[in-house]
């Protein structure tokens, strides 16, 4: 298994938001599924170290996360938060700030094609892109470190239906051209079916399904 996650309790502003939790993320295309305030972004803030349980352990591989450096974890699992933050400057400016993290000189080019971008994206203010091109520059960002997981929460919330068709045809093209695994969180069981091969289903911070989405989100 990519994760594992075994009995974890997590709680926040004094609420439990996660409950005895035990589930495992095989590598591939993983989702993490259900509906506003079960604790799907919480889960996934575990798996990298954004956040830690209160009670319970998170295996990544077969070690548990808190044996790992945050900062070289969070370039080998990599998060693409929910809503775009690039940084002020050009789509270029935050592709290389990420691979400066990691020490490493990018091939822009290449990575904005990964990301369903071309070439003249490179130079364009990231305030001046569509949400979902924003979007999708985040991905440019998080590809420059060449992590191992992806780890993509509600990445097309905010989008329009053309704008979330783009991002979902971006990241299951992506999965064909480069190896790496991918955690989805979303409410869209619908977009599960579509974007992966494994689900988790939360309700209430509780573990209501696990296993291949074919047997679980059938319709």
């Amino acid at each position: 298994m990519l994760f594992e996650l075994e009995r974890v309790t997590m709680s926040r502003d004094g609420k439990v938001v996660l409950q005895d939790l035990s589930a495992s993320l095989p590598k591939g295309a993983s989702c993490v599924a259900g509906p506003s305030g079960s604790g799907k972004s919480t889960l996934l803030r575990l798996l990298n170290r954004l956040a830690d349980p209160d009670a319970g352990i998170v295996r990544y591989g077969d070690s548990d996360v808190r044996q790992r450096d945050p900062l070289e974890l969070r370039r080998e699992v990599c998060l693409v938060p929910q809503l775009p933050a690039l940084l002020e400057g050009s789509v270029e400016d935050n592709i290389r700030f990420a691979a400066g993290l990691a020490g490493r000189d990018p091939d822009v080019p290449r990575l904005l094609d990964l990301a369903g971008l071309d070439r003249s994206f490179a130079a364009r203010s990231g305030e001046k892109l569509s949400v979902g091109e924003q979007q999708r520059a985040m991905l440019a960002r998080a590809l420059a470190l060449e992590p191992r997981v992806l780890l993509l929460d509600e990445p097309t919330s905010a989008l329009d239906e053309e704008a979330r068709e783009a991002v979902e045809s971006t990241l299951l093209d992506l999965r064909e051209r480069v190896r790496l695994s991918t955690v989805l969180v979303t409410h869209d069981l619908d977009q599960a079916r579509r974007m992966a091969d494994w689900v988790v289903r939360l309700d209430e911070g509780r573990l209501v399904a696990e296993g291949r989405v074919k047997e679980h989100l059938a319709v």
